[in-house]
């Protein structure tokens, strides 16, 4: 999901707007997820700033990316669905905003624990944004839905 290319090329197919908007994985590990999106002419809004859509896009893909990865590999297949969000907007955004989620082991668990009790698990992953200073500019938090597949 890092590597550039290949990112474009998943986005084309499952993210029609990540690829027009231009935003992108630019760290994946157990210890974060960050996003980034640019400022730039499709992402603009009127007064100036990234569209809170993108933002949110962004924001929601540092999250969802952990969500895919805990169901990969799994004995059981898992299904993972967004219940809910809610955005705090802190400063305007312009220029390139990153997104970071640090929320791997809750992710992992809540698809483990699906399996182990065969019932829906919750978790909210949340996801700060910054500015190109490191100034903290958004905060949203997005909570993913895990269940076991029946096999039929």
């Amino acid at each position: 999901m890092t590597n550039w290319f290949l990112f474009k090329m998943f986005s084309i197919k499952k993210l029609p707007l990540a690829f027009l908007t231009g935003f992108k994985i630019i760290e994946l590990n157990e210890s974060k997820c960050v996003t980034r999106v640019k400022y730039k002419y499709l992402n603009k809004n009127p007064f100036r700033s990234t569209f809170w859509a993108v933002l949110g896009m962004a924001a929601e893909l540092s999250t969802g990316a952990y969500a895919l990865i805990a169901t990969k590999g799994k004995d059981e297949s898992v299904a993972v669905i967004l219940v809910s969000t809610r955005a705090e907007f802190l400063k305007k955004a312009t220029g390139t905003s990153t997104f970071t989620c640090t929320d791997w082991n809750e992710f992992d668990n809540a698809a483990t624990n699906a399996i182990k009790t065969n019932e829906a698990q919750t978790v909210t992953g949340k996801s700060i944004g910054a500015n190109n200073e490191g100034e903290e500019i958004a905060r949203f938090e997005f909570t993913w839905s895990f269940k076991k597949r029946n096999k039929t």
